[in-house]
């Protein structure tokens, strides 16, 4: 029996989650949907996607979720009704983190205790917490809630309850974390890009020879870059120092360099590809059409080469291959692979 999983992503890259779980062999894709991939689990392993915020592993699907109070007693129906063990045990093992001699919930599986986390849209007659300890107890012992600022401990299995119109869904985390939260990120900076994002756009500068990031900021678009293609050599600049330190500590065998985007310190046509996320603020506008860093790219890059971008808009003088517009924290930028306009 096949297990059924969503992979949750940012709005725009949908369609690229959905190719890595086939290229992956992770499972068949069943839907695509706003920030969600449905797909059934058929690969063995850990469901690592680089471009996904999270997996969860799905319990029930509940219809007819209203916004009175007796909702909560359909949601813990349909709780009690899920295959606790079969989905648990379907979860890579975790490391032991509580004491010695705390009993895991599933022998041989390393999760201690159970907390949910709820969410819904719409105005309602009971909150998160309610949802929260309404179908809590029913996925395992202990329940750890989270109502009056309770933080649940280290090592329980994380369940998610999401209400959507008259529609909820109660999944299980399939890993220890969310997936977007990389080991690698020990220190940010002001504006650090989102790892899954940072995901999409080396995936789509298929990198190869030198990659560069002429405002690396916190490293995360070439780490990413160097997960996906190890035989690259990559290359960061920046000109905060903050900001290569930042780098430094999260890419510690990546190259870093401090150095002015306008004035990238390398020979004309020796790059191959370039990973960009230029500064949106008013008072730097490196992602405008006029400032020299677009030129600067367009000096350093080799025949052949590409430039993936998430700008506020295109610049002038490139043609796109392929774009998304892509919705991150309230700001809505475009995910652009551009070339060299000879037109």
């Amino acid at each position: 029996m096949h297990t059924l999983a969503v992979a949750r992503s940012v709005h725009g890259i949908e369609h690229l989650v959905a190719t890595e779980i086939r290229h992956a062999g992770l499972g068949v894709v069943r839907e695509v949907r706003h920030r969600e991939v449905w797909f059934e689990v058929t690969g063995p392993g850990a469901l690592e996607l680089r471009m996904a915020d999270d997996v969860l592993l799905v319990g029930a699907v509940v219809d007819g979720v209203g916004p009175r109070r007796d909702a909560l007693r359909r949601l813990a129906t349909a709780a009690a009704t899920i295959d606790v063990h079969r989905l648990t045990t379907a979860r890579p093992p975790e490391p032991d983190v509580l004491e010695p001699g705390v009993r895991p919930l599933v022998p041989g599986v390393r999760a201690f205790g159970v907390e949910v986390s709820a969410s819904f849209l719409g105005r309602r007659a009971y909150n998160r917490y309610d949802i929260e300890d309404a179908v809590g107890p029913l996925l395992g012992r202990p329940y750890h809630s989270r109502r009056d600022g309770r933080v649940p401990p280290a090592g329980a299995a994380s369940w998610r309850v999401t209400v959507e119109g008259e529609r909820a869904v109660i999944a299980l985390r399939a890993g220890a974390r969310p997936l977007h939260r990389r080991a690698y990120k020990v220190r940010s900076v002001p504006g650090t890009l989102h790892p899954p994002l940072a995901a999409a756009m080396a995936y789509l500068a298929e990198p190869k020879g030198l990659v560069i990031d002429p405002c690396c900021g916190a490293g995360t678009t070439l780490i990413e870059a160097a997960a996906l293609a190890p035989e690259a050599r990559t290359l960061g600049f920046d000109r905060s120092g903050e900001a290569i330190a930042a780098a430094a500590a999260n890419g510690p065998r990546l190259a870093w360099v401090r150095a002015d985007a306008g004035r990238v310190p390398l020979p004309s046509g020796s790059v191959d590809r370039v990973l960009v996320n230029p500064p949106w603020q008013r008072q730097v506008r490196l992602a405008g059409s006029g400032h020299r860093l677009w030129a600067e790219l367009r000096r350093v890059l080799a025949d052949g080469g590409r430039v993936v971008a998430l700008v506020p808009e295109v610049p002038r003088g490139w043609a796109v291959p392929e774009r998304m517009d892509i919705s991150l924290f309230g700001r809505h930028p475009i995910l652009a692979m551009m070339t060299p306009d000879k037109s």
